[in-house]
């Protein structure tokens, strides 16, 4: 029996905005170290030798970040699924399982989020192996928290009274439960047979799959039909987007776990999180880097008369007098102050984004892509400013514009420039013109990052002005 991590990439961490966004969401931020979420949940994998590589899913929008992430930490996964779009963890952990049959039609499925926070890792490793041998048995595992607290913002299950004959820490479920509110929380606590639903899962493939076919065969049936038009494309797994777009959206727990008869629970205590909100980050953060007033602070920080807050400079100072329980978070293009027993409440902020078509909660000022990443430093009528890094070998799509001319300066760095027929290299301080409706690309051709900067100017600068000719990222 092989054991495959299936880590779930996908998803926007709208509730720790401003700084994850759309295009850059919490699941790859650092939030609690040096490394990414994504890429703690990973190596916390690494050095179990009885795992098989990693099946990680994702949205197309972060493929190329996934893979880089990986790359940095030296993880070869077994393949990376694109969800064509975001349809919750049944249809998921059901593509999944499709890809995992293929290659093994014995194989157990430990399905990992890839943004939460794992602080002992022996006692998880502890929890999978009590998982294992009820997983054997056909059971579909999930892990329950021992509650720390009477908390709200967590589902709850509870478990039997006995545990499962031959498998010593594992219990039938008796029931899910939604999130409460305090009282009831608290007489859950206090129950002890009540966990915290973690949302991770162990269990055969086709086993799940079993189970799905029975209480949801929409899902299952457009599942299915999904991975059976799946495709290659570079590094990654393309689902066919026709049988996945009409798949009904919904949760394991909602679509299988509250329905099956095979439900079993391992309660653990393992340091968890899913760090779903700032107060939940302060709270995990407060105990490695907290101070003597329990504040966590990040960046060019000054405080006073200040006690269990949270303040976090991504780029500009930041000062702080006289209060407690406070978020503070400042990026280039937004701030947040927030009390933390209301931090629920920056959901709606981005909603508020989206209703009025700003953007703020889409990008940050500083804009990945797979050949490096540009930022906006300047913008006004009709034009632009941008500073644009292009990795060692990288290279833009040829391209058009219908709308705007562009003008490069080469900062550091040499940039191979193709411009309608021509082609030549710039070197530091050099410059060129790229006029309206001329084919263009910037490559970088060496050994160094190469830095430039980007003035466009016309009469529309969206980046939807873009006509692609050739991309080495197939791009549409």
């Amino acid at each position: 029996m092989n054991i495959y991590p299936v880590i779930l990439a996908g998803g926007s961490g709208t509730r720790l905005w401003p700084l994850s966004r759309e295009a850059l969401p919490k699941q790859l931020l650092p939030l609690c170290s040096d490394r990414s979420m994504l890429q703690e949940a990973l190596l916390r994998l690494s050095e179990w030798p009885e795992l098989m590589p990693p099946l990680l899913t994702c949205g197309n929008e972060h493929r190329f970040l996934v893979a880089e992430q990986m790359r940095a930490i030296d993880v070869l996964p077994l393949d990376i699924l694109l969800e064509p779009e975001s349809k919750n963890t049944a249809p998921t952990v059901a593509v999944a399982a499709h890809y995992l049959l293929q290659q093994d039609q014995d194989a157990v499925m430990l399905v990992l989020p890839a943004d939460h926070v794992i602080g002992d890792v022996e006692a998880f490793h502890a929890a999978v192996q009590r998982a294992i041998s009820a997983a054997e048995n056909g059971a579909l595992v999930t892990f329950g928290i021992v509650p720390s607290g009477p908390e709200t913002g967590y589902g709850y299950i509870r478990r039997g009274k006995s545990a499962v004959q031959g498998s010593e820490g594992c219990y039938p479920v008796e029931k899910f439960v939604e999130k409460p509110d305090r009282a009831t929380a608290e007489v859950f606590v206090a129950d002890k047979a009540y966990s915290w639903n973690s949302g991770m899962f162990l269990f055969k493939a086709a086993r799940y799959l079993d189970e799905l076919q029975e209480y949801r065969p929409a899902i299952a049936d457009s599942c299915q039909k999904a991975f059976d038009g799946a495709y290659h494309d570079l590094d990654f797994c393309r689902l066919n987007e026709a049988s996945y777009a009409v798949c009904p959206a919904e949760s394991i727990d909602y679509a299988v776990m509250e329905h099956t008869r095979h439900a079993v629970v391992v309660p653990a205590e393992m340091g968890w999180s899913d760090v779903g909100s700032w107060s939940a980050l302060w709270d995990v953060l407060k105990e490695t880097e907290g101070d003597s007033q329990q504040n966590v602070l990040r960046g060019d920080v000054y405080t006073d008369d200040v006690q269990n807050s949270m303040i976090r400079a991504e780029n500009r100072f930041v000062a702080v007098i006289g209060v407690q329980d406070l978020v503070v978070v400042e990026t280039k293009d937004a701030v947040l102050v927030v009390h933390k027993d209301q931090v629920q409440g920056v959901k709606k902020i981005v909603e508020d984004l989206k209703k009025n078509s700003r953007t703020e909660h889409m990008n940050h000022m500083q804009v990945y892509r797979p050949w490096g990443n540009y930022e906006g430093i300047d913008a006004g009528d009709r034009f632009q400013v941008k500073r644009i890094t292009v990795k060692p070998g990288g290279k833009l799509s040829l391209q058009m514009h219908h709308h705007r001319a562009e003008h490069w300066v080469v900062v550091t760095g040499t940039a191979l420039i193709t411009r309608g027929d021509e082609e030549k290299l710039l070197t530091e301080n050099e410059s060129t013109y790229i006029p309206i409706g001329v084919k263009h690309r910037l490559e970088n051709p060496g050994k160094m990052p190469l830095h430039l900067i980007e003035v466009q100017s016309g009469g529309y600068l969206g980046e939807d002005d873009i006509v692609r000719f050739d991309d080495i990222y197939k791009r549409s």
